[in-house]
């Protein structure tokens, strides 16, 4: 039969502490187990006075923050009222029944006038980090680079359109020394590159001028910003790098794996999308003896044609070979770093085949060949391997497994902060707050560290991998 339950239990009166009413297996208790955040008060103490009121509790300020990012929060306010009524959150901020949830302003003027000189953020993403890797869950081995794209707080539709310097990518000059040098043994002059900026138009944002334009075939064109982030196995974030929506991945990939290799500096493989796979990347990885794990790439062009790999490359005649045999001989190397191979016109006007390689009104058929291909020839042939079969495969299981989390789960798929500075600021709490959300379950479950084995070795020379 139906039963009405009484509203009576509202005014019970009971002998209880708020460490009674949270859950043992509850996140918060997993994480005040798993980290202690004493390490924050040397950080921020030249901050503040020795004179003057007595200050709320910087690891309170901090807590705070984490309770937005760990639970997927929209915003300090919402967060305070939840605070107020969630007897777990009041539980991890050392908060009894009653004492007052500070004022949300509290926290803007910190972050921004006293944490924002700081390395307060940094700070924090490296030591939980460090706790995972004591604990024995990271694995160097392997790392799994992409990128994901941030809404920005801008309306795509207002902006200027200016001309602007187009940032210098971090292999320029390796480049230039490298296409000289061998202009020089090809008896051509060599370039001379200084005072030589690329200008192009591009449309900045009259709401927040840092964020990048971002276009990306069926995607929705928006202002936007592009985290591109390593992380390794088990899905640990290990690095992060924030920076305006129209940024290539290229453009950012070898800064950042730089900065990756000085904290975790045996690092074998790298795997990476299609959008890394450049000549320019696969030459870094090889000189760095980092196994290169790049995926198939279409070819491009007119269907109709002939493609690039139906003409032979002859590495000691350094030429290539037509499908009617004919010989495209090198003729210069131009200042983007392409070595020009053409073939004689007298022969290709000739050929029966001329309508499906060329409509050069000139009957010459002209291929191209980067200084740097032998590189990604290698990253190419890697590719037909099991352990590269392998490695690719496990990049849904982490470095999208992490940008699907961070959207759905952890407010990261548009941010309501304006500048590169705050994005960036928001992106490594999200980060960090998923770093300890894993950290935290694994030691309250007990997971026993996977070091997974190598999955290849290498040869003692700079250019060969084995299988």
């Amino acid at each position: 039969m139906m039963t009405k339950h009484p509203l009576t239990g509202r005014h019970q009166v009971a002998m209880i502490t708020v460490d009674d009413l949270v859950p043992s297996d509850h996140l918060v208790r997993q994480i005040d187990q798993a980290i202690s955040f004493a390490f924050i008060y040397p950080i921020v103490e030249p901050t503040y006075s020795s004179l003057g009121r007595p200050s709320i509790d910087p690891v309170i300020l901090v807590k705070f923050v984490l309770l937005q990012y760990l639970f997927g929060i929209r915003s300090m306010r919402q967060t305070i009222k939840e605070v107020d009524t969630n007897m777990a959150y009041r539980w991890f901020l050392g908060f009894d029944f009653t004492e007052k949830v500070p004022h949300f302003s509290t926290f803007g003027k910190n972050y921004a006038r006293r944490f924002r000189e700081t390395t307060l953020f940094e700070d924090l993403f490296s030591h939980i980090l460090e706790q995972a890797v004591k604990a024995g869950f990271i694995t160097e081995d392997n790392l799994y680079m992409d990128s994901t794209h941030v809404k920005a707080n801008a309306n795509k539709h207002r902006f200027n359109k200016e001309l602007t310097r187009t940032e210098a990518k971090s292999y320029q000059k390796e480049l230039e020394k490298e296409i000289n040098d061998q202009r020089i043994q090809a008896g051509k002059k060599p370039f001379t590159w200084d005072g030589e900026e690329e200008v192009k138009e591009k449309k900045i944002s009259r709401t927040d001028p840092e964020s990048g334009y971002y276009v990306k075939s069926e995607r929705e064109k928006q202002f936007a910003y592009a985290a591109h982030t390593v992380c390794e196995d088990h899905g640990f974030v290990l690095e992060c790098k924030v920076t305006p929506g129209n940024i290539h991945d290229s453009q950012v990939a070898t800064s950042l794996l730089d900065k990756v290799r000085r904290t975790f500096p045996k690092a074998k493989v790298v795997a990476a999308d299609a959008g890394y796979k450049t000549p320019a990347i696969a030459h870094y990885l090889v000189e760095k003896q980092l196994r290169p794990v790049l995926p198939y790439t279409r070819p491009r062009g007119k269907k109709a044609f002939f493609r690039k790999k139906d003409f032979v490359y002859d590495e000691y005649y350094d030429c290539y070979l037509c499908p009617a045999d004919q010989i495209l001989t090198f003729s210069t190397i131009t200042r983007e770093g392409y070595r020009e191979y053409k073939s004689s016109p007298e022969v290709c006007k000739q050929c029966p085949l001329l309508a499906q390689c060329t409509q050069s009104q000139s009957c010459q058929k002209v291929i191209t060949r980067h200084v740097w291909q032998e590189d990604l020839d290698i990253a190419e042939e890697l590719r037909f391997t099991k352990t590269n079969k392998t490695i690719y495969q496990r990049r849904k299981e982490t470095i999208e497994r992490v940008f699907a989390d961070a959207k759905e789960k952890h407010g990261l798929r548009w941010t309501k902060y304006r500048s590169l500075e705050k994005v960036t600021v928001h992106t490594m709490l999200t980060f960090a707050a998923m770093n300890l959300k894993k950290l935290a379950t694994w030691i309250a479950k007990g997971t026993t560290p996977l070091f997974f084995f190598a999955y290849f070795h290498q040869k003692k020379t700079n250019r060969l991998f084995l299988p």
